[in-house]
């Protein structure tokens, strides 16, 4: 009885030496700090640290144990995020320190150039499908959420931050075509970008179709090339299709000009598998939380949000993030006076 009461007594500590003891590791500390702003599979994990996917298992195993790590299941495969601190529960205090001494450190230079490799590897399989599949885009779209399911509310949303008729609209990845229509009435000059041709061709046919004149349309690429800044970027069920979700924020938070609107449509958090070899999808959606997390640390605000329930069971959230007006706050220079 006394050897049990000193065994639970104990046990706070227990949980401390196990976070220590996750901590106590080079390998450990780097994929911590690989795992900053990014979501890894074991498999990557092992590719970018050069080891065996056996030891790397056993290096997520201790980390998880240990609180550091997260795990999210998108279909058969595992993720690995890192956990928050929780400052109110035992350790909180020194997972945060822990968190922050391992984020001033430079990862070293060969991880950074195949966690590239990685991100690579994704974007090739997504702009290999988009290549493959331009033609029937909008049926395997529809299969999961196609744009009359959220027009509404984006529309909503769209119209309540009340930008002047002069200002301009940025579109990444804009499909078909099929929302630059209502960009075009709203805004002076819109700017369509996509780094795939074919997918690019399907809404320069919508443009002459509705004779939209000013629309433009760009084949780069939204994260490595430039092209011009705009009052407003929007993303329809895009993000899930970057290879690294938040850097890509953070990348097209710098497109937004001062006073503006980052309008993001996405899925919600869901394990449906089958949407990465229907519709390409390298996410199975998004925790709202990520979401706003990622944004702050792109330098926006979190703004209001809009859900929209699907008979499918699919859940889409519609999402205002802001970028901070350098003199009179956001949304103010943009809106009507």
């Amino acid at each position: 009885m006394n050897m049990r009461a000193s065994h639970l007594a104990f046990h706070p500590v227990d949980a401390l030496a196990a976070l220590c003891k996750a901590g106590g590791d080079p390998l450990r500390l780097n994929v911590l700090r690989a795992l900053a702003n990014d979501s890894f599979g074991v498999l990557e994990l092992a590719q970018i640290f050069a080891t065996g996917q056996s030891g790397m298992s056993h290096h997520l195993k201790v980390l998880a144990q240990a609180g550091l790590v997260a795990t999210r299941r998108e279909g058969n495969a595992i993720f690995y995020r890192r956990a928050l601190a929780q400052g109110e529960r035992l350790g909180g205090t020194l997972h945060a320190a822990l968190l922050d001494e391992v984020d001033a450190l430079a990862l070293p230079s060969a991880i950074q150039a195949r966690i590239a490799e990685v991100h690579g590897q994704r974007a090739a399989a997504s702009q290999d499908f988009f290549a493959r599949t331009a033609a029937s885009f909008q049926a395997q779209q529809d299969l999961i959420a196609g744009l009359p399911q959220y027009r509404d509310s984006l529309l909503s949303l769209l119209d309540a931050l009340g930008f002047a008729a002069q200002a301009t609209a940025l579109e990444i990845g804009p499909g078909d075509g099929a929302f630059l229509p209502e960009l075009a009435r709203r805004f002076g000059q819109v700017t369509a970008l996509d780094n795939s041709p074919a997918m690019l061709e399907l809404a320069r046919t919508r443009c002459e179709q509705e004779g939209l004149g000013n629309v433009e349309l760009r084949l780069a690429d939204a994260l490595n090339d430039d092209y011009p800044a705009a009052d407003c970027v929007v993303l329809n069920m895009v993000l899930h299709h970057f290879a690294a979700p938040a850097e890509a924020l953070k990348r097209l938070a710098r497109q937004v000009n001062s006073g503006g609107s980052l309008l993001i449509t996405e899925l919600c958090s869901h394990n449906q598998s089958w949407a990465r070899q229907a519709c390409g999808d390298l996410w199975l959606g998004f925790e709202q939380d990520d979401l706003a997390r990622w944004a702050v640390a792109a330098g926006l605000t979190t703004g209001e949000s809009l859900y929209v329930g699907l008979r499918n069971g699919f859940q889409i959230q519609v999402r205002h993030f802001a970028k901070p007006d350098e003199h009179t706050g956001p949304r103010a220079a943009l809106s009507h006076r």
